[in-house]
């Protein structure tokens, strides 16, 4: 078995090898004056199982997993499971509007070309697993947010709304505290309203929780209500760090005290390792090592 690494996902695929005991396989990566992406993988791949990992986000990340797979393929691997930290467009998972892509959908049907399963983490919706036409699933990234978050006392696990209730809950079992969510109402196209329910927060440490951090604004404003309501620490914290525009300065500027990642995304706030999780998914389905 080999690990091959991307450039989005080096970290993860570093500890996968150590974790699954199988070697990282040499890969070249250059660009060609016009920009174009040329990539080699130098080692002897033939006749054995590959771990593929990289994260398809942001898009140029997505050209190179293309590429990576099929030079796999070329080189004569046996099987290729590419594992895809953060599955980019995972969140256009429907139409809107007619004309528009499903975009979920359109990338996953490319995956599926040269790999024979695929693994990610926490999707943001379930059922863009479906959308692959080969073997697909997830795992969750909660237990290794739990073990960091134990350490700093929480008091109540916060879901950001009811949908993500079930996340909160995870977390709060494995730290051993209570949980709940903030109700979130949408006032018009631009406008959300965010506001704990009747919950008591006076003094405690509050840890959020949620599977993306994007713009950070629904973060931001739960973060402001908890402030308000005498939260002594909170702590927001995610499976996905995309931190677009200036994120972490509303997130700062709101009163957060501590912003935790994993390194699906990596970033200075990747504080959690999702190679636990990974190995764990792959030991429950028995792949060979």
């Amino acid at each position: 078995m080999y690990i091959i690494g991307g450039t989005a996902s080096k970290t993860v695929a570093e500890e996968l090898s150590k974790s699954l005991d199988a070697p990282l396989a040499r890969i070249i990566l250059k660009r060609f004056p016009d920009d174009e992406l040329y990539v080699c993988i130098s080692d002897d791949i033939s006749g054995e199982d590959v771990i593929l990992v990289q994260t398809t986000y942001p898009d140029p990340n997505i050209v190179e997993l293309f590429l990576l797979q099929d030079a796999a393929r070329e080189a004569g691997a046996k099987k290729v499971t590419t594992v895809i930290p953060y599955f980019g467009y995972g969140r256009q998972d429907k139409k809107f509007e007619d004309g528009e892509p499903i975009s979920a959908r359109a990338i996953a049907n490319l995956i599926s070309v040269n790999a024979d399963e695929v693994i990610t983490v926490d999707p943001h919706k379930k059922h863009i697993l479906d959308f692959f036409s080969i073997p697909a699933s997830s795992c969750s990234a909660v237990p290794e947010l739990a073990k960091y978050l134990k350490k700093k006392n929480i008091d109540l696990v916060l879901a950001p709304d009811k949908g993500a209730l079930d996340r909160a809950k995870q977390a709060s079992t494995l730290i051993g505290c209570d949980f709940d969510y903030m109700e979130k109402t949408r006032i018009d196209s631009t406008t959300i309203e965010i506001k704990p329910k009747n919950l008591d927060v006076q003094n405690k440490n509050v840890a959020i929780i949620d599977d993306i951090i994007s713009t950070g604004g629904t973060m931001a404003k739960s973060i402001d209500e908890l402030k308000k309501h005498g939260a002594n620490k909170i702590f927001a914290a995610c499976t996905h760090g995309l931190f677009a525009g200036d994120a972490i300065k509303k997130l700062s500027s709101a009163g957060c005290d501590e912003i935790i990642s994993t390194d699906t995304i990596k970033s200075e706030f990747s504080k959690v390792k999702i190679a636990p999780s990974i190995s764990q998914l792959m030991a429950s389905k028995q792949v060979p090592i």
